[in-house]
């Protein structure tokens, strides 16, 4: 029912405010495409200023952090979306806003979103897995280029790899490089160049360009293409901000064409100018190592025996003697000790011998068979017997007494 008022009788404002959140709340939930004007997150709150995409009305929005993250691709300002709200009225201040539910990016976003997606389901295969990256050659024998016909991309890496080396050498194979036919079209220049044995290279390149321009170089079946290819990939795809699909499976990314013909080959000046330094290293390392040298081999000369070698011999001649009198002296001084050890012996041999006993004026009485005669009873009456003095032998003939005849 309609509120009826007048001049008269008015309603307060209290009322229209009570009406209006009741209209308002009676609306429900709602889709709305709009693009965002304003964000502004908070702690877990997020604060956003939704505008219509062709009339200039905007309303405020809120919406949980959580469903602002949930989106698969980053919600920000200037972003096309559609929001599913339940529309609100703040009766104190009389303000209209949006309480968000879901986002979903329309549009561009929406096809990142896309592009998000298989990114991650090929991450999860391992297809950009950078240890399975193969290392560039450092001077590729002949590279391969695909790309447009007659385009800037073209005429950027040969010029720029042919200033900085130029016996360079280029198989190009031109393709589409936008369209629905172009990420088939690479794929068969790809597979082409990776059949010749005189390419070590692969290089596939195209200026920038918005992100459906690009879209053929995040083509599921060219990424896993250049996934099998068993030779490098460099990818120089746009300027540095685009990064299609290929920019992650390729073995190098390049940020522009120009930046992929310095990447790929080394710069002649500077390659002469390291060849020159390490030459300059080389000859002062040489210098430097003679130098010592020579003054070793000067300080060894300059020693007393390379100046009279024969220093040495005379030092150890005078060790040798100086040994050799030594030598003499503790043997004199051990035959001293022998010869009195000697003569102490032969005096006491000389001391206990039977002819020092006979020098006394003793003899000894032997029979003729040499036997000595120690009594009178072994001497036969009118035998022969010797005797021994200390200077020589008397033979002797007795007659033999008995003690009653003496007496």
């Amino acid at each position: 029912m309609a509120l009826e008022t007048s001049a008269e009788k008015p309603a307060p404002l209290r009322q229209i405010s009570q009406l209006l959140d009741g209209y308002i709340a009676r609306l429900g939930a709602v889709w709305v495409e709009a693009e965002i004007a304003q964000l502004t997150r908070r702690q877990g709150v997020c604060f956003l200023t939704l505008r219509d995409l062709t009339a200039k009305i905007s309303i405020d929005a809120t919406c949980s952090s959580v469903i602002l993250d949930a989106s698969p691709t980053p919600i920000t300002e200037g972003a096309r979306v559609i929001v599913h709200a339940k529309p609100t009225f703040y009766s104190p201040r009389g303000s209209l806003s949006l309480e968000l539910r879901e986002i979903r990016p329309q549009g561009e976003g929406e096809l990142l979103a896309q592009l998000e997606r298989r990114k991650q389901l090929l991450a999860a295969e391992g297809l950009f897995d950078p240890r399975l990256k193969k290392p560039l050659p450092l001077l590729p024998r002949g590279i391969g280029l695909i790309t447009g016909k007659a385009s800037a991309a073209e005429r950027d890496i040969l010029k720029n790899a042919r200033l900085r080396w130029p016996d360079v050498r280029f198989v190009v194979r031109h393709a589409l490089m936008q369209g629905a036919n172009s990420a088939a079209d690479v794929m068969d220049a790809l597979k082409e160049l990776s059949r010749d044995d005189s390419v070590d290279l692969i290089v596939i390149a195209r200026g920038g360009g918005s992100v459906e321009d690009l879209l053929p170089f995040s083509d599921e079946g060219l990424i896993r293409a250049v996934f099998a290819v068993a030779k490098p990939v460099v990818s120089a795809i746009g300027h540095e901000p685009d990064t299609p699909l290929l920019d992650l499976v390729a073995d190098l990314r390049a940020s522009t064409p120009t930046d992929a013909a310095k990447r790929i080959v080394p710069d002649v000046r500077e390659e002469l100018a390291g060849v020159a330094s390490m030459r300059e290293r080389a000859n002062l390392a040489i210098r430097s190592i003679l130098d010592r040298e020579s003054r070793g081999l000067a300080e060894i000369r300059s020693r007393p025996v390379m100046a009279n070698p024969l220093t040495v011999v005379d030092m150890q001649q005078g060790v040798v003697h100086e040994l050799r009198d030594r030598a003499r002296r503790s043997f004199g001084h051990r035959l001293d000790r022998s010869s009195d050890e000697i003569g102490h012996h032969l005096a006491r041999v000389r001391a206990l011998s039977p002819l020092a006993t006979l020098e006394r004026g003793y003899a000894v009485a032997q029979l003729p068979d040499g036997t000595v005669v120690r009594s009178i009873a072994q001497v036969a009456p009118d035998s022969e017997f010797t005797v021994r003095l200390a200077d020589g032998n008397v033979g002797v003939r007795t007659t033999t007494t008995t003690e009653d005849e003496h007496g």
